[in-house]
């Protein structure tokens, strides 16, 4: 089975994941500028007191691999994107029912290689 791996992490962590991806020999990613935000506890006390909630800067990297190498993926980007503080990011596995590549209607595990 395919899962995917959507990442939530700093924009200044995003090359060394990349690089790492790489010679793990992920098939490929996709990466997107985002703003959101996650706990509040990054809000100042007056921003909290305003009821202002500021929107953070993150990359989204969505990464599509099989089963078994999603753990050692995972344990990788955890330890590139760490950063000993709140708002380091978050990881999220989802279940990917299929993939098409649309150019050779390769399916399934072919259509990510």
């Amino acid at each position: 089975m395919l899962k995917k791996i959507e990442c939530y992490v700093r924009q200044s962590k995003l090359e060394d994941i990349k690089d790492r991806l790489i010679e793990l020999e992920v098939d490929g990613m996709s990466v997107a500028n985002i703003m959101g935000f996650g706990r509040l506890q990054t809000m100042t006390p007056e921003e909290k007191q305003d009821g202002k909630v500021r929107l953070v800067e993150r990359m989204r990297v969505d990464i599509i691999v099989e089963e078994e190498r999603v753990d050692m993926v995972i344990s990788e980007i955890k330890k590139l994107a760490y950063t000993g503080s709140v708002g380091a990011g978050k990881i999220f596995v989802i279940p990917v029912e299929d993939a098409i590549r649309i150019s050779t209607d390769e399916a399934g595990r072919s259509a990510i290689r």
